[in-house]
């Protein structure tokens, strides 16, 4: 009968230490907590549902946010749209974000969220559930309010071992590598980075998670996928 795999002894805290270090990128940092008991360490998830639930509730914050001094309603102008904002940004800032004005074009409204309410997976709950809602109250002629994403940089290999070469150093520590194995639909609407993973490590699909969620962050690219050689 063939043993087990023997496990890495710092495997438990890689998930941790990739998550909490830091990249040339802006990473938010979900909340982690780390208690010492013992001689054993106890790791709260970095992916736990209670960081996610935070995010909705700026939503809602944003969203019940209570009335100004100015009751309106304002003419669409570029003023007036960032006095409203003004009384929002309040509850994104308290949650590491904020937001600014891209382009007015007509009746639509297009809005860059930043820091980390533009990057959360509840991001569209803000802007349509706080930010859209709240712009549309005091201001009845906009028609819609557009999240824009900023610009990252081309998706190559060289980019990508950029986001690679910023994780190897943990992952060698637990006795893993990682290597871009290909591209594939670059200039297409879903591309697609393969990548192959060795070691104690590749078992573990919240190390692979981590490692995807700073591929996407950093290209910024609709439809980008991130997928797993041997999966």
């Amino acid at each position: 009968m063939m043993n087990a795999p023997l496990k890495h002894p710092l495997l438990p805290l890689l998930v941790l230490v990739l998550s909490a270090a830091s990249s040339g990128a802006f990473v938010p940092l979900m909340t982690r907590h780390l208690q010492q008991t013992g001689t054993f360490m106890t790791i709260v998830s970095p992916f736990d549902e209670s960081a996610e639930s935070s995010s909705e509730d700026t939503a809602v914050a944003v969203a019940t946010k209570p009335e100004s001094s100015g009751e309106g309603p304002f003419d669409l102008t570029w003023e007036n749209v960032e006095m409203v904002l003004d009384e929002m940004r309040p509850y994104l800032i308290q949650d590491g974000g904020n937001v600014i004005i891209q382009e007015i074009d007509g009746p639509v409204v297009r809005l860059e969220l930043q820091g980390a309410c533009g990057t959360c997976p509840s991001s569209t709950q803000t802007m349509k559930m706080g930010l859209e809602r709240g712009l549309k109250e005091k201001i009845p002629e906009i028609q819609e309010v557009i999240q824009a994403m900023p610009e990252g940089p081309p998706l190559n290999e060289e980019q990508v071992g950029v986001i690679l070469d910023g994780v190897r150093p943990f992952l060698q520590v637990a006795g893993g590598s990682i290597e871009c194995n290909r591209l594939e639909g670059v200039d297409g609407l879903q591309p697609a980075i393969y990548l192959e993973m060795k070691g104690s490590s590749a078992s573990l699909n919240s190390v692979k998670l981590e490692i995807a969620q700073r591929l996407q962050k950093h290209f910024m690219m609709a439809g980008l996928r991130v997928e797993w050689i041997g999966d």
